[in-house]
This record gives structure tokens, sequence and C-alpha cells, in this order.
């Protein structure tokens, strides 16, 4: 499948707010493959892989995240390994 990939790490308050699962419905809307997971340090990093103009889309998204988040900061970077087919949710970092 042609297209990008971008690894984003979103900060603020975005766990405990449902943000995984949106991700997965959002993403999932838009036909991106990837994943996504807590961290740590309390942000929420995902994998978002397709069509550019679609995990455009999603990164725009991530900015406002579900109604009970409330987001910072949102940074993306390319990335080159692997991706799923699909998208899912994957095990804290």
């Amino acid at each position: 499948m042609a297209g990008i990939a971008r690894r984003c790490v979103i900060s603020g308050k975005v766990q405990g707010v449902w943000f995984r699962a949106w991700t997965v419905q959002e993403a999932t809307k838009l036909g991106l493959r990837g994943w996504v997971r807590n961290r740590a340090d309390g942000s929420v990093e995902a994998l978002l892989a397709g069509p550019a103009e679609r995990v455009e889309a999603m990164i725009a998204l991530c900015h406002e995240g579900p109604r009970a988040a409330r987001v910072s900061s949102v940074t993306a970077s390319d990335f080159s390994g692997e991706v799923p087919a699909d998208f899912r949710q994957i095990d804290d970092a």
C-alpha cells in the first residue's frame, strides 16, 4: 500500500479519557493502519500509516482528541519500520 507513516506523541490530559479507543475508532474510519498505546510519561503514542491526506487528517484530529481529553501538543515524525495490516490498541510502553 502506498502512502506515508508517522509516529505521533500526544501530550496533555490524554490518559484515562478514552483516547486510545477513540484513536482506534477514528483511524479505522479513515482506513489507516498502525497502533496506539499509552506511554509511561502520561502521553499517548500512535503510529499512523496510509494515504498521506488521511494520515494528516488523523494527526489534525489528534490535536482535539475525544471530548474529555485536553491535548497540549502533538509531535509527528516520519516512521520507516514495520506497520501492522490493521489499526489496533497495543500494550502500554
